[in-house]
């Protein structure tokens, strides 16, 4: 099967949700990350600056894996739904969306009970943030856009 990827409207609900950091910062999650949401790995090569082009490189990588996951394990979603789960997988970690209960649900076919867990991941470190509320409820309304 061959890899979908994530459309313009999934990367640009991910670039509005991580905003663009050209320097290292801790994440709320308190990772060193850099440009959209990057974690800098223990010993990855990457500059204390960075383009927003380089920002993009290093998203579209990161997205890799998520898009590859995706594609096996849910090929016929919509892009809609594809692009709603790439932007929440790229922020939560695929064993973590595996291990969700949006993930069962959809899995069983419960598009609307999946779209309901969405709100349910709004916190980092045990604090709600308002930037994840916001961002899942973008996914969810993205996730949404062709179910009427």
């Amino acid at each position: 099967m061959p890899r979908r990827q994530t459309s313009p409207a999934g990367l640009a609900l991910i670039e509005s949700s991580e905003s663009f950091k050209p320097t290292r910062y801790y994440c709320p999650a308190n990772k060193l990350t850099i440009g959209f949401g990057h974690v800098i790995r223990a010993g990855e090569s990457i500059p204390e600056r960075i383009t927003i082009e380089q920002a993009r490189a290093l998203m579209r990588d990161d997205l890799a894996p998520v898009e590859i996951y995706l594609s096996a394990v849910f090929p016929d979603l919509p892009q809609c739904q594809f692009d709603a789960l790439a932007s929440f997988a790229f922020n939560v970690g695929i064993g973590a969306f595996e291990k969700s209960t949006l993930f069962s649900r959809l899995k069983a076919g419960d598009t609307m009970g999946a779209a309901g867990q969405f709100a349910r991941w709004v916190k980092a470190n045990g604090k709600t943030l308002p930037g994840l509320v916001k961002r899942r409820a973008a996914e969810r309304a993205l996730f949404l856009s062709q179910e009427k």
